[in-house]
């Protein structure tokens, strides 16, 4: 890795850096199950998608650990999922679990270290439910934003399943990224309303999700909230609010 990795930690919340004031992740120290950022809250916003519900997924992969952040969650959560989480840097691993409270290896949980553009291409195992997080220094994604990546992560999708990319709006790489989900996935792909730090996450889905009109969308909420304790509620306002009480679908 090109850039140091630094651990700050200010009013009870550690953070993670790659040399610059960029945070990469964070938790607080407190309650290291929850999801600090609201980005990282809003990824897990595909569990209102759930073409089972109230059935959670069960397997589901992972490109980018950062401070395990959904690593995290998944595990506490759904204890039922089987995580694959491939990162690049062996050193940030080693950060998850000196300082993010990485859980352990085991049946829940697989650590591969590679390239996640490389490894998904040569993979063909199913997957519910696929999240991409992976950014540099710089915020730059790498291969983590092309046509072809899309394609494949497409193609590694079950029946229902799901695609979840964090996207950056400030980026100059957001509107060719967007086009190319969008074209990976022939027109079945939405954004979520950007949020406060300015972070847009991404859905791709092979067929339309199930539409949700306001009432089932907060009563799904309401369930989420009290089974994980993630509160979605600001994101259901502005969903309202974008859409005009439209139902949600992808």
């Amino acid at each position: 890795m090109s850039s140091p990795i630094e651990i700050r930690e200010v009013r009870g919340v550690r953070t993670l850096h790659f040399g610059s004031d960029w945070v990469q992740g964070a938790m607080r120290i407190s309650r290291p199950r929850d999801l600090e950022l609201a980005y990282t809250r809003e990824m897990m916003a595909a569990l209102l998608l759930s073409s089972g519900w109230p059935v959670m997924p069960k397997r589901i992969l992972q490109i980018g650990l950062g401070a395990a952040s959904l690593t995290r969650f998944i595990y506490a959560n759904l204890p039922e999922a089987r995580q694959t989480v491939v990162e690049l840097e062996p050193a940030v691993v080693g950060a998850a679990q000196q300082c993010f409270n990485l859980p352990p290896m085991g049946e829940q949980l697989e650590i591969e270290i590679g390239d996640g553009a490389a490894w998904i291409a040569a993979s063909s195992d199913l997957y519910d439910l696929i999240l991409i997080d992976g950014f540099d220094a710089d915020g730059a994604t790498g291969n983590l934003e092309s046509l072809s990546f899309y394609q494949h992560c497409r193609a590694r999708l079950a029946e229902g399943g799901l695609l979840v990319c964090n996207f950056l709006s400030r980026s100059p790489h957001f509107l060719k990224s967007c086009i190319a989900l969008d074209a990976a996935f022939h027109g079945q792909s939405r954004l979520l309303p950007q949020t406060p730090g300015g972070n847009v996450i991404a859905l791709g889905a092979l067929a339309t999700t199930a539409s949700l009109d306001e009432a089932v969308l907060r009563e799904r909420v309401q369930v989420l909230a009290e089974t994980t304790g993630l509160d979605l509620m600001s994101l259901v306002a502005r969903l309202i609010e974008q859409d005009e009480g439209l139902p949600l679908v992808v």
